[in-house]
């Protein structure tokens, strides 16, 4: 061994002696709701661009929000997690309200819409799936189209409508919006109106688009990323954007939060930042999600039309969440009670 390599050695233990975490790699660790082959190419850019290793745990339980949520409940005397990537803000409107989030400002949510974001800073909204209608387009004319959730109820499409069971999910919250917005008589009166109609509940939003692409149904009421899948197989079927000029459509944004307690601090908010700056809106856009941009500026995903101009329903969800128990109840008693 050189003298030369010698005193390399030598100077860096001593580097490593005097400061043992010099060449420690900065990390950040995320929980997110968000499928791993959507959410995976985001953080992978991330890491590139800062040199933060990101530690994601990505939650494949068949209801994956609701294991998420509770396993931030149960931490938050000893959090593990520093920023929760939700893909529906329902829980992440509740574990705010229940302290497991910090506030933070900053400047990169410019451009989102204040309903897309807590009055509070704990979270932001950012790219999101609209609630939409698929219909069967080899059966149902352009004349006989929907234009609104409320047809579902129409006698047309009595026992050839579908919607996932409202128990969970977005459909859940999808119930629970029409609670806060029209009222719960309102509320009651329509799901009453759906049981009479035969309505067809399935297991999820892809068992909805299931039933449409086999003839079972003539109407769903799903999300955009399982619609898009079926237009993009060549299906005969066609999505709708609801309510437009009667009150819009439900759009439900991914959301992000910093962890109070987090571990990692300043890389937890370096990490939700990114996610919420534009690229990360085009990108979501771009990719096999399909996710709308909440930015009014941005252009939407391709095939989808001019989303710019999309009507979506005015509601905070922190009005949804304190509706959801009740749309909850009524949803058991007149849809699911046998």
């Amino acid at each position: 061994m050189s003298q030369a390599t010698v005193i390399r050695s030598v100077v860096f233990a001593l580097a490593l002696a005097l400061c043992p975490h010099a060449l420690a790699r900065p990390s950040v660790v995320v929980y997110t709701s968000l499928d791993q082959p959507f959410s995976e190419p985001v953080l992978r850019r991330f890491e590139k661009q800062t040199g933060i290793r990101v530690k994601a745990l990505y939650d494949l339980e068949a209801n994956k929000t609701v294991g998420l949520a509770n396993r931030l409940l149960a931490e938050m005397k000893r959090p593990r997690a520093d920023v929760y990537w939700n893909n529906e803000p329902m829980h992440t409107v509740m574990l705010a309200r229940r302290g497991v989030f910090e506030t933070f400002e900053t400047t990169r949510a410019a451009g989102i819409p204040d309903a897309y974001r807590d009055p509070a800073s704990r979270w932001y909204g950012f790219g999101g799936r609209a609630r939409v209608l698929l219909v069967d387009s080899s059966r149902v004319t352009e004349a006989e189209m929907p234009k609104a959730v409320s047809e579902l109820a129409h006698p047309r499409w009595k026992g050839k409508a579908a919607m996932a069971k409202p128990l969970f999910g977005t459909t859940a919250t999808h119930v629970a919006a029409l609670f806060a917005v029209q009222g719960a008589a309102k509320g009651r009166t329509f799901l009453e109106a759906l049981r009479a109609n035969g309505i067809r509940l399935a297991d999820g939003n892809s068992g909805v688009r299931d039933q449409v692409v086999r003839g079972q149904a003539l109407v769903g009421l799903t999300d955009t990323d399982d619609a898009l899948s079926a237009v993009r197989a060549g299906k005969p079927v066609r999505m709708i954007f609801p309510d437009q000029g009667s009150g819009g459509a439900l759009l439900l944004p991914n959301t992000v939060s910093i962890v109070k307690g987090a571990p990692h601090p300043a890389e937890a908010r370096r990490l939700a930042e990114y996610l919420l700056s534009p690229e990360v809106e085009e990108a979501l856009a771009r990719g096999p999600s399909q996710q709308i941009p909440l930015r009014p500026g941005l252009a939407g995903p391709e095939g989808m039309g001019d989303v710019r101009t999309l009507e979506t329903m005015r509601v905070r969800f922190e009005a949804v969440e304190a509706a959801m128990p009740e749309a909850t109840r009524a949803v058991q008693e007149i849809l699911l009670n046998d």
